[in-house]
């Protein structure tokens, strides 16, 4: 398993509506194509910068993410989504993270 962590700053004052978004529009794309069981959680910053959200997915491993996210960028849905994102997003960190072998199952 490897995990997609992705943190999107917004500018001050969006991320309420990035969060409506995501729910009603985004979540929905991404379950259809990606597979309910590889949302992993979506989160705000509390402490630090606020402007933040981070999420997380799973996949089976790096392929399995590069051809699901393919698929995604083909979907005409996702990419009206993605440019309402990209409208009030300032900057994105995308990383893939492997588990340690002392980690514990994720189910």
């Amino acid at each position: 398993m490897v995990v997609d962590y992705r943190a999107y700053t917004f500018k001050p004052g969006t991320v309420p509506i990035f969060l409506d978004l995501f729910e009603r529009v985004g979540l929905p794309i991404q379950n259809r194509i990606l597979g309910k069981q590889a949302f992993m959680g979506i989160y705000r910053t509390e402490i630090g910068n606020v402007n933040e959200v981070i999420h997380m997915w799973r996949y089976a491993d790096a392929q399995d993410r590069a051809a699901k996210r393919a698929l995604l960028y083909k979907d005409a849905e996702f990419m009206d989504y993605v440019d309402k994102v990209r409208e009030i997003m300032t900057d994105q960190d995308v990383r893939l993270l492997l588990p340690s072998d002392c980690n514990p199952q994720i189910g």
